[in-house]
């Protein structure tokens, strides 16, 4: 009877150490349903951030075997991030050196998200975004030149993946204002449940950076968005043809109402406003309203208001704290208050 009993433990045993693999088979996804699924958010952080779609995608591919790797399945990694002063949860895995630390995400969404979080943000790769946007074999050879992974052929690997997916086309799509990308999942929410690595202010964050207008004026920068200051008798119509863009881009960059004029001196951005401030917080002056913090900071109004758990009937008070970066309450209770 022992010798019977321990025989059924040793299958049952082999069956529950099968078992996750088994699963694991099942579930594993096709190259192409890979880039179904993400292609959307590649080209919608190449429109916010200006990083290549199909450097996007190509990485995320070769990184996490089109979401089959270990640090895809498991920690929601699908471009290899180590954790450089995350606070978040974390996986180690044997990578270049046994037992490396690798930052763990709530989903692959945060991880596309960090990923532009993470080449925005450190100044190593500052000179990718003077390149070309759609010359995706100078990005790939800048971000081998710039230490991103240690493969000498890592740059080819990725030519190799956008030419035979024909991922390229990707960069063309998001480039192309009249292309609508889906409204998604992954649009109103750029939170990651760690840290972000504290970089010292640089030209792109710390404020108004002059640029060369192609045009009749300046354009400046703040919080990594282009902007001009409006004149006397600029109206969303002159200043797109000005500028080049369309007149709904300039009315709905700016949270403007469909008759709204523009004033002298305002602010006007010519990209859309981020999901988070340049700034920690803002205190509230007298006559201060949720746009004008918006406009100041370059910060969607829908995300000021659900970081602050205010309606949008609802303006701030003289001396109250708004949140730029962060929000009220949990991460939970922020995620329940989206739309």
């Amino acid at each position: 009877m022992h010798q019977f009993l321990q025989g059924i433990f040793k299958k049952l045993l082999i069956c529950a150490l099968a078992l996750p693999s088994m699963v694991f088979a099942q579930q594993r996804e096709s190259l192409p349903e890979y880039i179904e699924t993400y292609k959307y958010i590649a080209m919608a952080e190449m429109r916010q951030a200006g990083i290549p779609a199909s450097i996007k995608l190509a990485q995320a591919i070769l990184e996490s075997g089109f979401g089959n790797s270990e640090l895809a399945v498991e920690a929601n990694n699908h471009f290899g991030i180590k954790c450089h002063n995350w606070t978040g949860d974390t996986y180690y895995y044997d990578d270049d050196e046994a037992d490396e630390c690798f930052r763990v995400y709530h989903s692959p969404l945060h991880s596309f998200l960090d990923h532009t979080e993470f080449l925005t943000t450190r100044p190593r790769y500052a000179f990718l975004f003077e390149l070309e946007p759609t010359n995706y074999e100078a990005w790939a050879y800048g971000l081998s030149q710039a230490g991103y992974a240690t493969n000498p052929r890592y740059p080819a690997n990725l030519i190799r993946l956008i030419r035979e997916h024909e991922l390229h086309q990707y960069d063309k799509k998001a480039l192309d204002p009249a292309y609508h990308i889906a409204d998604r999942w992954f649009v109103d929410d750029r939170e990651r449940p760690g840290q972000r690595t504290a970089i010292s202010a640089t030209a792109r964050d710390s404020g108004f950076t002059p640029v060369t207008a192609t045009g009749r004026r300046q354009i400046r920068e703040y919080n990594r968005i282009d902007y001009v200051v409006a004149r006397e008798g600029d109206t969303p119509q002159s200043l797109a043809s000005e500028m080049n863009v369309r007149p709904w881009q300039i009315i709905r960059y700016n949270d403007l109402g469909d008759n709204e004029q523009l004033t002298p001196g305002q602010k006007v951005f010519l990209q859309p406003k981020r999901r988070r401030g340049g700034a920690d917080y803002h205190i509230a002056r007298a006559g201060d309203t949720m746009h004008d913090i918006s406009q100041e900071y370059g910060i969607r109004i829908e995300n000021l208001y659900r970081r602050n758990d205010m309606t949008y009937e609802m303006e701030p008070e003289p001396g109250q704290r708004i949140l730029l970066k962060g929000y009220k309450g949990s991460f939970i209770e922020y995620l329940l208050r989206r739309p």
